[in-house]
Formats: C-alpha cells, structure tokens, sequence
C-alpha cells in the first residue's frame, strides 16, 4: 500500500434526457451498481450529488453528458470492480444508453491518500488525457503510471470490448 489513491473519472453523452424511457433502465441500475462497487475491496469514495449517484452534478456544458468519479487503493482494484463484477455486464450495454465516444472517456490519476478529487479536477485530468495522451497526470487503464511512491504498474486491457 502507497501513501496514494487512484482516481477516476468517467464520462458519457446521454442518448436521450435522464427521465426518458431510452436511459430509463440505466437510471434505476444505478443504485445496484454503486452498491457493487461500494463493497468492492479496495473502493475508497464516489462522487454524489443530491441523491446517491452523480445525476445531479453538471460539470460539462452539455447536460446531456453524465459524470462518475470514484477513487481506489489500487489500479488493480479499479480494474477487479470494472472487469470482474456485475458492471462488466453493465459496461457491455453502454451503447444502450449512450453515444460513442469520439475521444477519451475515461481518466486515471494518482491522489494522496484521503483526497476526494472535484468535478473540476476530474475534468481538467480528462482534458489532459485528450490534449497530451497518457502522462503521469492523466492515463488511462492501457498506458497506467505508477504512484509517486509506487513500483511500475502493468496495462489493463479493456476485457469488455
């Protein structure tokens, strides 16, 4: 264990309105899928807005787009929670409910230990990651960065493809 945290940060264009019947199955999923990765090992914190979800947070211009941030131990952790549980079935049917991405989506980055990263700083990390490709301070699952006080770290794969 390192004196950091792993971040992240997801985003993803709607394909209708929230309360519409064609993202009406995402919505009433979500309390079942941050129940799974609140009792996944290694989970640290999620991002909530008024309810027990993000919905509520309008952190990009378009309203359309819906925001999840979390923090982890470990990358290993992220990617056991994303890969390995219930939400691999859920990540299989994003195109369900939402456009395909055109650029990064995702973002990875290290924190110390306790901090719980903001909207803005998720974006500002995702941002990055488009503008610069993976670096230390954005990355992604394929092209992780260790922890400042970290051993190298090993590529995950995408295994929901």
């Amino acid at each position: 264990m390192t004196g950091f945290h792993l971040a992240q940060i997801n985003i993803g264009r709607l394909v209708a309105p929230y309360g519409s019947p064609p993202v009406a199955e995402f919505v009433a999923s979500l309390p079942q899928i941050n129940a799974l990765a609140d009792a996944q090992a290694g989970f640290v914190w999620r991002l909530t807005g008024e309810s027990d979800d993000a919905t509520s947070i309008q952190a990009f211009d378009d309203p359309m787009v819906a925001l999840n941030m979390s923090v982890w131990e470990s990358l290993e952790a992220l990617a056991a929670f994303v890969y390995r549980t219930d939400h691999r079935a859920f990540m299989r049917r994003r195109r369900e409910w939402f456009e395909a991405p055109a650029e990064a989506y995702m973002a990875l980055w290290w924190v110390p230990a306790g901090h719980q990263p903001t909207p803005a700083e998720g974006r500002a990390r995702l941002e990055a990651l488009r503008r610069d490709g993976p670096t230390p301070f954005a990355f992604s699952f394929r092209e992780p960065f260790p922890a400042p006080d970290a051993t190298p770290v090993t590529p995950i794969l995408d295994e929901c493809a």
